[in-house]
């Protein structure tokens, strides 16, 4: 007598559901994470408010220049000297003649380094310049 039971093997089949689904999660976590860093903000930085502040046309090739409390200038995710400032900033005025140029200063940053930024800028023949402000919390009231 054969207690045996036969098995049957039945092909391993590919999945296409859990694949796809897959890519278009990894698609849309690029896509989120792609727009929020071409802004090149730089999260360290407390920018201050502005009560009447206008929201900006954002143009796609503006340089954003990241000034720290500490003095450092960042441009391009990179900590750039005043002469490195002037060079790429040259470059790109060179290139396009309109360049937009925003400067993101933390609310505790010396007015002097500010102020050499901005001399920076304007050595490099650079006149589309704005400062990055956020707006102040609405209070709600409460009943």
């Amino acid at each position: 007598m054969n207690l045996r039971r036969r098995l049957v093997f039945e092909p391993i089949g590919f999945q296409l559901a859990p694949m796809i689904d897959v890519i278009l999660f990894l698609l849309s976590f690029f896509l989120l994470t792609w727009n929020l860093a071409r802004y090149e903000a730089d999260l360290s930085i407390k920018v201050p408010k502005a009560k009447h502040g206008q929201e900006p046309n954002r143009l796609p090739g503006e340089a954003v220049v990241n000034v720290s409390k500490d003095g450092k200038v960042n441009l391009n995710r990179r900590v750039v000297s005043r002469e490195e400032l002037e060079e790429i900033l040259k470059g790109l005025v060179e290139q396009y003649p309109d360049q937009a140029v925003i400067i993101r200063a933390d609310s505790d940053t010396s007015y002097q380094v500010i102020v050499n930024v901005l001399d920076v800028c304007r050595a490099a023949n650079v006149w589309n310049i704005a400062f990055a402000t956020t707006r102040p919390e609405e209070k709600t009231s409460t009943p």
